[in-house]
This record gives C-alpha cells, sequence and structure tokens, in this order.
C-alpha cells in the first residue's frame, strides 16, 4: 500500500513546547539518576500506562471498516426511515466485526458467533444495528446473560474456558440447542469477516408514513460466497496467524476489492404476531423464509480501513436504542435488555461523551441537546446556551413525533415467562436446521458438539445435554451419544 509523504515537523509535548531531546532521560550529571523535573518522561510514561481502555466484556476482538449503504428497493411502504426513502440513496456507514467470548489477544479463527454491528450515519442521526453472524441467540431473557457469558469465558480459578463451565449452563438452559446447533455446525468459523452473512438476529419494528406498524428481521447476505473452516483448519489458523481475520478484511480493502452484502428483511404485519406459531419475539427462533419471505432493500459495502484502530475499531460504541424515525423496538425481551446494557457498557468503557468522538458522532447532522460536563467534556458549545429545558433562550425543543409506533401491553406487572405459541417448544427449529444438513455435514456437526462435551467431568451434565440433542432429533442424539461416549472411552 502507498505512504503519504510527512512534512518534517519538530517534535513538541501535549502542551505543545517543542523537545529537545527523546533519546535521553534527564539525570542529575553524567550517569547520575533520573531527575524529577524532566516533564517529557513523565508525561511519556503516564500517558503510555493509560493507553489502554477496558476491554469489551463481550466482542472484545474486532475489526472495523468504513463503507456505505445504497437502497435498491422502494421499502417507503413498510418505513418512513429518511436514509431508506429513495432508491439510489447512499448512507455513510461504519461496522465493527468481532468474535464473543475471547478477550482481546484471541485469535480470529476461533468456533464463536461473531458480531456484525453496523451504524448507519444517517441525516436524522445515527442508526445502529447490532446483530452477528448467526440469526438465533443462545438465551431468549436478558437476566440469563450475565450467568451465560460467565459460563462462557475464563473461569475465575483456573484461569480458562472450562467444558464443564459451557456445558454446564447449556444442560440448564435447553432454549440453547437452536444455537448451539449453529456454533458447531460447518459455519462456526467462518473463513474471513467477508464470507459470512450478518443478522439484526432481533425482531425490530418499522413504521410506515400513515402510522402502520411492521416487525422486521434484518438479514445481510454476503455477496463473496459463504467460505467456512472446519475444526482443524480453525485451530491450524488459530496458531499461525492469530489476525487472519483481521488481515483479510485490511487487505482487501487495500487493494480495492471491496465486500458487500446484500441486505433482505422479512416483514410481518404487527397484526399478525400474536397468533403467529413462533413467538416473532424470542431470540431463539427463526421466521421461516416460507412464512415471511426475504425482501430486498439495499447493498452495503466496504470502501475504506480506519487510520487508527484504537481510536475507530476499539473506540467505536455502538447501541441497539440508536433508533431514527420510522425505525423502534418490539417486545424482544433481550433486545429491551441491549437497550441499556450496551450504552451502558460504553458510557463505563470509554465515558460519558463516548458520543462525542469522531467515529460515535453524527456526520449527515448535527447533535443538539442539553448534556454538558462530564470526562472529556467538548468546548463546543455557545457560552450563553443553557443546559437545561424548556427554556426562554432558543434551545432545541422537542418534535413531538414519535420515531415508531406504540407497543401494545397488558397485564400485571410481574417475572412472567413469554407467551407460549404453537409452536413454541426449545427443540422444533434445532431439530429443523439438523435435517437440512448433508451427512458430511452431520457428522462435522456431531464431531464439533462431541468434542467438548466429553470433556465434561459430571455424567449428569454429559446426560442433560444429549436429552436436548434426542429431543431435537432422535438421530441428532444418538449420533451425539455414541460419539462421546466414543470418546469417553478413549
Amino acid at each position: 500500500m502507498s505512504k503519504p509523504t510527512l512534512t518534517a515537523r519538530f517534535l513538541t509535548t501535549e502542551a505543545g513546547a517543542p523537545v529537545a531531546d527523546n533519546q535521553n532521560s534527564a539525570t542529575a550529571g553524567v550517569g547520575g539518576p533520573i531527575v524529577l523535573q524532566d516533564q517529557h518522561l513523565l508525561e511519556k510514561l503516564a500517558r503510555f500506562n493509560r493507553e489502554r481502555i477496558p476491554e469489551r466484556v463481550v466482542h472484545a476482538r474486532g475489526s472495523g471498516a468504513y463503507g456505505y449503504f445504497e437502497v435498491t428497493d422502494d421499502v417507503t411502504g413498510f418505513t418512513h426511515a429518511g436514509f431508506l426513502d429513495t432508491v439510489g440513496k447512499r448512507t455513510e456507514t461504519f461496522i465493527r466485526f468481532s468474535t464473543v467470548a475471547d478477550s482481546l489477544g484471541g485469535p480470529d479463527a476461533a468456533r464463536d458467533p461473531r458480531g456484525f454491528a453496523l451504524k448507519f450515519y444517517t441525516e436524522e442521526g445515527n442508526y445502529d444495528l447490532v446483530g452477528n453472524n448467526t440469526p438465533v441467540f443462545f438465551i431468549k431473557d436478558p437476566i440469563k446473560f450475565p450467568d451465560f457469558i460467565h459460563s462462557q469465558k475464563r473461569d475465575p480459578f483456573t484461569g480458562k474456558q472450562e467444558p464443564d463451565n459451557v456445558w454446564d449452563f447449556w444442560a440448564h438452559s435447553p432454549e440453547a440447542t437452536h444455537q448451539i446447533t449453529w456454533l458447531m455446525g460447518d459455519r462456526g468459523i467462518p473463513a474471513s469477516y467477508r464470507h459470512m452473512n450478518g443478522y439484526g438476529s432481533h425482531t425490530y419494528q418499522w413504521t410506515n408514513a400513515e402510522g402502520e406498524a411492521f416487525f422486521v428481521k434484518y438479514h445481510f447476505k454476503t455477496n463473496q460466497g459463504i467460505r467456512c473452516l472446519d475444526a482443524e483448519q480453525g485451530a491450524e489458523l488459530s496458531g499461525t496467524d492469530p489476525n487472519s481475520h483481521q488481515t483479510d478484511l485490511l487487505q482487501s480493502i487495500e487493494r480495492g476489492v471491496y465486500p458487500s452484502w446484500t441486505l433482505y428483511v422479512q416483514i410481518m404485519p404487527a397484526a399478525e404476531a400474536a397468533d403467529y406459531r413462533f413467538n416473532p419475539f424470542d431470540l431463539t427462533k427463526v421466521w421461516p423464509h416460507s412464512d415471511y419471505p426475504l425482501q430486498r432493500v439495499g447493498r452495503l459495502v466496504l470502501d475504506r480501513n480506519p487510520d487508527n484502530v484504537f481510536a475507530e475499531v476499539e473506540q467505536s460504541a455502538f447501541s441497539p436504542n440508536n433508533f431514527v424515525p420510522g425505525i423502534g423496538p418490539s417486545p424482544d425481551k433481550m433486545l429491551q435488555g441491549r437497550l441499556f446494557a450496551y450504552a451502558d457498557a460504553h458510557r463505563y468503557r470509554l465515558g460519558v461523551n463516548h458520543t462525542q468522538l469522531p467515529v460515535n458522532a453524527p456526520k449527515a447532522t448535527e447533535a443538539a441537546n442539553y448534556g454538558r460536563d462530564g470526562l472529556m467534556a467538548t468546548n463546543g458549545y455557545d457560552r450563553y446556551a443553557k443546559n437545561y429545558e424548556p427554556n426562554s433562550y432558543s434551545g432545541p425543543v422537542q418534535t413531538g413525533r414519535p420515531l415508531s409506533a406504540p407497543l401494545a401491553v397488558a397485564g400485571h406487572v410481574g417475572t412472567h415467562e413469554a407467551p407460549a405459541h404453537t409452536k413454541d417448544d426449545d427443540f422444533f427449529q434445532a431439530g429443523e436446521l439438523y435435517r437440512l444438513m448433508s451427512e458430511d455435514e452431520k457428522k462435522r456437526l456431531v464431531d464439533n458438539i462431541a468434542g467438548g462435551l466429553s470433556q465434561v467431568s459430571r455424567d449428569d451434565v454429559i446426560e442433560k445435554n444429549l436429552a436436548h440433542f434426542h429431543a431435537a432429533d432422535p438421530d441428532y442424539g444418538k449420533r451425539v451419544e455414541a460419539r462421546v461416549n466414543e470418546l469417553r472411552e478413549d
């Protein structure tokens, strides 16, 4: 890649004062101890100690790129979102891909779901779509999320991921069977970020100009084709090139081979949700395409790499509560929990003013609110601007127009289980997915599951998990059980 020509400038301190010597610390005489007055040394060391921020608890290892989204099909009958209102319209975007469970130093080619977080810099504000490369997830209620992540990450005593913890949680969470079948199947290790699909995963609401509400699911289909690694290839690549996916994304964009995805949506009229055969707001379920076919919306193209990975990828902040007019939430319980949790995580990691960082700030419009002060507050305000509302000084005012249609609620507040629909069990869709696989795909799936489950030390945990696979499909359970027994006898 070509490198820019830099004009020589004098080195300065962070206060702008010129630095006379950047090779030698100030000492008390030749060979003497370093003196406290060496401000340049102290500034460099103090800054170096603070160059890292707390890594994300999940999705820590990530890569990102800028691009654009172009509308190719008219969807104005379903949403009045401004960035979707005209065929041919382009909106600048930033995307962050990631692995979920590992730390910042983990390998890109691990068997793990991949984050697919997309920021649209629209003229009505930033819209964040936070999803994965799988259309479902392990759990359906956010109250279980901290426990789920604890079970998948490093054990506090051994300091490493423990099969006992992983499979014990899944043994007590039968709703995870569908996502386990995705994760342990061929798509569990994408060959690169370019060669995988992305999904909004959650159910969202679209509202058109007439106020009609629709529930939607997002599907970003890769135009590079699906390519995956098997377990041996993933393990080998993790050892030889832990940065494989980052390198691939960076180099493809630098070569001008721009990755792209076609966005499709499934659209359900809001009135059909109550009687649908699956709970449409259950994150462990999909909507079969035969019920709600894919409808094309546009294409996403990535054409520019970040200039600084820390500033733009590590400090990028996505939150599903960043909606724009025409798009809103659904009663999806996992989404409801994430509306709070994602934004709160960024306030902790990056500070309350993280939305003012260039990668997170609106680009096609300006933020206008009464937030002031806090860590890293800018001085970008009129000195006479008030920090309260309402006021008599021409400050920004509310529009009176809701972003989306209101959600109807009824009943008493309490800790309720989700309402059961006619096909709402934890195993039906996992079995459907298994039966779609070829014989070779089934063998690899069974080998991947048995490889981890056979390492579990408690027989009762193994038996509980085997019962889930038997319930999904008798052949599925029989094969996993036989392979687990075979590996445990070795």
